[in-house]
């Protein structure tokens, strides 16, 4: 598969983020979440703050790591942060086999860069 057609396939599956709800609601409680909505305000949120990150933060990293975080929702879903050990446990199996499969869409160059971000 050429490079433009891996990264195509990969921002199409990326599209997937958008019917993943998470347990959260949004601000008005009309509804829940979904974790493109959570991701994309995640990094709205460290644009808007970044003054008080530490000294020497790269937003542009910081930014890249939150438009990735959450990816492998797609496959894994949402958890609800105060799970128990065993779903907990779950989760993180479930996440890291979503990475091996959501990042290697990308061209290998390009799916072990956004993959070292992810694991970050």
């Amino acid at each position: 598969m050429e490079p433009l057609d891996a990264q195509l396939a990969f921002l199409r599956e990326a599209d997937r983020l958008k019917a993943v709800l998470r347990q959260s609601r949004i601000i008005d409680g009309s509804r829940r979440e979904n974790s493109a909505e959570h991701s994309w305000h995640l990094a709205l949120m460290s644009f808007v703050l970044h003054d008080y990150a530490p000294a020497g933060a790269d937003l542009g990293r910081v930014t890249a790591m939150l438009l990735v975080h959450d990816l492998v929702e797609i496959d894994a879903g949402d958890l609800f942060a105060y799970a128990g050990a065993p779903a907990q446990a779950r989760q993180e199996a479930a996440e890291r086999a979503a990475a091996d499969r959501i990042f290697a869409l990308l061209p290998a160059g390009q799916a072990g860069e956004v993959r070292a971000l992810w694991d970050e």
